[in-house]
This record gives C-alpha cells, structure tokens and sequence, in this order.
C-alpha cells in the first residue's frame, strides 16, 4: 500500500497556526525523492493548492537519498516553526527503525515529524516491460526459482515503499531476486524501460501512462483497494 502523508518538524503546526500572520513568507515542501515518482506527482499539485487556500507561495523542493532519508531527516531536523513540511511515503516510519535493527544511528526519529495529513492511500502494482517475458505474476516467480539472485527489480532504496513488498512477495514465494536500489520511483522506472532491471512494485501514478502507452505491463495490484485502471492480479 502506497500512503503519501504531509509532515512537518515537531510542533511546527502548534507554533504556526498560533500566528495570526502565517505564513508571512514561502514555504518550502520537501519531497524525499527525485521528480517522477509518486511522492513528486502528488507533491506537486498539493502544493499549488496549499497555495492558493493560504495565498503564499509553496515551493516545491526534491531532497533524494537513502530511500528517502535524506529528505526526511532534512525536515525532522529543521527549525519547527511550520515553513519546512515534508511529502513522505510510508517508509517514514520504518527508515528508523531499520538503522536500529542494523546497528546504525538512525538518521532521525520518527517522533521529531508530526503528521499534518494524509493525501493518498493507493495500492502497490508490480509491473514489468510489455515487451518483456513476463506475462504473469507465476511466469516471473517461476523464473526466479531456477536463477535464485539473478533477475534485478528496481526501487527507490532500502526498506522504501517498493524495496520491501518486493522482499515481502519474495519470502512468500520462496525466491529470492536481485534488489536494485535507485534514488526514487522515476530513475527505478526509466531502468524498468530500458531493461536494466526486469520489474519493480511502486504506486500506480508512476506507470499509469506507460501501461496505457504499451510500455509496461501490470502483472498484480496489492492492496485492500483495486486501482479502476488496472487489471485484477493474475496468478
């Protein structure tokens, strides 16, 4: 499931709205990703609304790295006074935590962001190239059992929102493919195009025009939601 969340620095929305004259100046939205994935697409438009309601310019700023850590801890670290919000996806909450389980100083915690709203709740589609071999969710696990580590999926980092369903429907199956991690959804995507790897799962915005231009194929959609552009998931 692909969640996209609006977040702020602690106690940003507490001491802005307090301000009769916020926002007296621009503000600045964070996306943890390069432009092309599904936190870019949906920031985009949000801040040209947010915009317009409080009449003061939102600029949009791209901030990739370690799936979208970088960006996050950027916002998590910033001064809490509502002029810096963040677009995250769900991994928000599990970037801290995977750099406990490894032994790692986590890059921010999570109580340091507060979230202001959610926008999204889609579900997560595993594509693959149309012209590629793979007609079926079982055509591509069967593929990975006789080369175990060898077929590349694209995502847009560790532990991100299209590294671990992948990881997920790997151990449910019993293969194991080869994680490609990129710095966000629209570099993963232009791989996918252009064969370097040979799928990914990632949020249906991101691949809706390549599906209906022919260029990718949709093998299943995850999610306690069906996407009315995508077909059902094949065995």
């Amino acid at each position: 499931m692909t969640r996209l969340l609006l977040a702020a620095a602690t106690l940003a929305a507490g001491l802005a709205f307090a301000q009769s004259d916020y926002p007296s100046r621009p503000i600045t939205m964070i996306v943890p990703f390069p432009p092309g994935g599904v936190a870019d697409i949906t920031g985009r438009p949000v801040a040209e609304a947010m915009g317009r309601y409080l009449k003061q310019t939102v600029v949009v700023e791209n901030k990739a790295g370690a799936g979208g850590g970088v960006g996050m801890a950027y916002v998590a670290k910033s001064k809490p006074d509502g002029y810096t919000v963040l677009m995250a996806l769900a991994s928000i909450s599990v970037i801290p935590e995977a750099d406990k389980i490894l032994g790692r100083d986590p890059m921010y915690q999570f109580d340091q962001l507060v979230p202001v709203a959610r926008f999204t709740a889609d579900p997560t589609v595993l594509a693959v190239r149309a012209d590629g071999p793979y007609k079926s969710v079982k055509e591509l696990l069967e593929a990975a059992k006789k080369a175990p580590g060898t077929i590349p999926y694209g995502s847009s980092g560790n532990y991100g929102t299209m590294h671990v369903p992948m990881e997920m429907l790997g151990q449910t199956a019993g293969v194991k493919m080869l994680h490609v991690p990129f710095t966000g959804a629209g570099p993963a995507i232009v791989a996918l195009l252009g064969g370097q790897v040979e799928a990914l799962s990632t949020g249906p915005s991101t691949v809706i025009g390549h599906a209906k231009g022919g260029k990718v194929r949709i093998l299943a959609t995850w999610g306690d939601r069906r996407h009315p552009r995508f077909p059902k998931s094949r065995p």
